[in-house]
């Protein structure tokens, strides 16, 4: 973020946020696994987040850790045992940080702050060394993450998705643009494993196995980004390739307005569609919301909410319908690839991000 002044004051602010005490406590102390917590949010109506964290929930994070620093005397030695120790989980540390950021569970924060923290982390571009390390430690050891980890000198989640994503069936893959054919079987095995079985044509799918029976010619990563970049919104509009319209900018701006977040790193963006507005993936619709945003001067230094306004006041009228007024050349629109994510998630199936 290129103004960390604003964002620290609105880390003050929703920090200030309430959500029920009970439900609070529980967030913050109890180690609960992803199955456990869907259960309490059909039991109990818990409310938690997912997904990657936002730049407002980061600056939380930094400023509950330098506090519990302070406060406790701890040295950059200790911390890291702390983090990484045997008896890690055992100290209060997590649930002292945990309640400093609304609705995230403790378990979430725990494998967050880890992958930051970690000594492996963020060492840039894999060299072919590596990678031959990485192909010999998984026949030694299998996937086991965690065990590969210190034979490769990568963390264990940048090892698995390297492997899943670069390695695996390396040499039959294929790259550059796709054929006809190969667009017509990644159609046939997404709508077999989703709508065939009554779910959801974007979110329910394990994109490992998508691969799989794609032969592995193509991996996870590709049939993932042409299926929501291209594929999904033809399949959705009957056959033909949908154009993004002065409509779709209208719609979009008075969606995210409605959200009502502080940062538009907040925003979950597969919450904005609906039954009547459903053609753009999550990765469409944060790429044209970061194209009308750019196209302001100076946003880089404006808040959310200053941004909001100019963008409402630029689409305040609906636009026509049937598209006779002045066209306009479309805007060059950034590859999905271009948009950050979170490496620490397993985006096999790929259910909130």
């Amino acid at each position: 973020m290129k103004n960390p002044k604003h964002i620290k004051a609105l880390a003050a602010r929703s920090a200030e946020q309430q959500i029920p005490s009970d439900h609070a406590q529980l967030l913050a102390t109890k180690w609960m696994s992803t199955t456990k917590l869907a259960e309490l949010v059909q039991t109990e109506g818990l409310v938690y987040k997912k997904g990657k964290f936002s730049a407002i929930e980061e600056q939380q994070l930094r400023d509950a850790i330098d506090k519990y620093r302070e406060e406790k005397q701890v040295t950059e030695e200790d911390f890291l045992d702390i983090i990484f120790g045997k008896k890690s989980k055992e100290s209060t540390f997590w649930s002292d940080i945990t309640s400093a950021i609304p609705q995230r569970p403790l378990i979430a924060v725990y494998h967050h702050v880890r992958r930051h923290f970690h000594p492996m982390a963020q060492q840039g571009k894999w060299t072919a060394e590596e990678d031959a390390l990485l192909k010999q430690a998984v026949a030694d050891l299998g996937q086991q993450w965690e065990k590969v980890s210190p034979r490769v000198g990568r963390m264990s989640a940048d090892c698995r998705d390297r492997y899943r994503n670069h390695i695996v069936n390396r040499d039959i893959r294929l790259t550059g643009g796709w054929s006809r054919d190969e667009e017509e079987r990644l159609t046939q095995i997404v709508t077999e494993m989703t709508v065939q079985q009554g779910k959801n044509i974007d979110n329910d799918i394990f994109w490992g196995k998508v691969s799989e029976r794609m032969g592995g010619t193509r991996g996870r990563q590709q049939c993932r980004i042409k299926w929501t970049d291209t594929l999904s919104k033809t399949v959705k509009n009957d056959g033909q390739r949908p154009r993004w319209s002065p409509l779709d900018a209208f719609i979009l701006v008075h969606k995210v307005d409605s959200m009502n977040v502080m940062d538009d790193t907040e925003i979950d963006w597969k919450t904005l569609l609906d039954p009547d507005w459903n053609l753009w993936s999550a990765h469409s619709l944060q790429r044209r919301w970061l194209t009308m945003k750019r196209s302001i001067k100076g946003y880089e230094n404006m808040s959310h909410l200053d941004i909001m306004d100019i963008l409402r006041t630029k689409k305040a009228q609906v636009p026509d319908p049937l598209g006779t007024g002045r066209k306009r050349k479309d805007r060059k629109v950034m590859s999905s690839e271009a948009i950050e994510e979170d490496p620490g998630v397993d985006d096999d199936h790929i259910d909130n991000s």
